[in-house]
């Protein structure tokens, strides 16, 4: 039995989320299976971080097991010739048994893309966030840096979120300007659902001048959804991927990749 891990890059539009649903077109079922069509025998995929509908990603990490003695070109080529043309593989790894994509991660990157201008992109439809009014750069800046550290984000989790724990450590949040674009990144050991979608909600609001910076202080320790703005679309989130350990030597790929967004590689660590 072998462990291998891929790089996968995709375009949620046509998907109902990463994690497989029954009835709905979903990342994991399109992979799992074209990777029965090469490894011979089902898999069971397991991700770095699960992605919502509507959600991309430029360096989802996956691994599973398989019996199948093949090359890595089988794994990338291979199954890239099953895939839908919005699903693609970057690489392949062997790795140890021990290895798990997700707990394995040290941290995630986010980032969201908005296009802030009148009109709305024909281009950019379902891969931009979109806000017709003027945002001012500086105070979301200042409002972005009371999210970072470790603090409890109930008030930016969605209502359906599962996890036992809102505590999370956000290590990075900065916010960028490109022409009409806007880019928001964020770096956390972990997210709850929908919480990058819901800080980007609250940073507009600051934004366009319907709320003070520190009002996501009081957010912060307040912990209700409801005083929070509401969830932005999820157009423009892109999952970058996660950090491991530089001993895995894995190729994470997002971040050499990063300049294809506005924002390019600036702000990225």
């Amino acid at each position: 039995m072998k462990r291998i891990a891929l790089g996968l890059e995709y375009d949620g539009r046509s998907f109902h989320g990463w994690q497989r649903q029954k009835g709905l077109p979903s990342v994991q079922m399109v992979l799992e299976e074209a990777l029965f069509r090469i490894a011979g025998h089902s898999v069971n995929v397991r991700c770095a971080g699960r992605t919502d509908a509507g959600v991309h990603a430029l360096g989802q990490v996956v691994h599973f097991d398989t019996l199948a003695n093949r090359p890595e070109t089988a794994w990338v080529r291979g199954v890239n010739s099953f895939l839908p043309a919005s699903v693609a593989v970057r690489w392949s790894r062997e790795v140890s048994d021990d290895f798990h994509a997700r707990y394995a991660a040290k941290s995630r990157r986010y980032r969201y893309l908005l296009l802030n201008r009148g009109e709305r992109s024909g281009l950019w439809a379902g891969r931009a966030g979109w806000f017709h009014r003027p945002l001012c750069l500086e105070v979301m800046q200042k409002a972005a840096e009371f999210l970072v550290g470790e603090h409890n984000f109930s008030a930016f989790r969605a209502a359906e979120c599962q996890a036992k724990n809102p505590v999370r450590n956000l290590t990075h949040a900065e916010i960028g300007q490109e022409g009409d674009f806007f880019f928001f990144d964020f770096e956390a050991n972990a997210f709850l659902q929908h919480m990058v979608r819901n800080m980007v909600g609250s940073l507009v609001y600051v934004g366009k001048g319907a709320w003070m910076p520190e009002y996501l202080h009081e957010l912060l320790l307040a912990g209700d959804r409801t005083l929070a703005a509401p969830t932005f679309p999820p157009d423009g989130l892109y999952f970058l991927g996660p950090s491991y350990d530089s001993a895995l030597q894995l190729p994470m790929a997002a971040l050499s990749d990063a300049h294809t967004l506005p924002g390019g590689l600036s702000k990225l660590r």
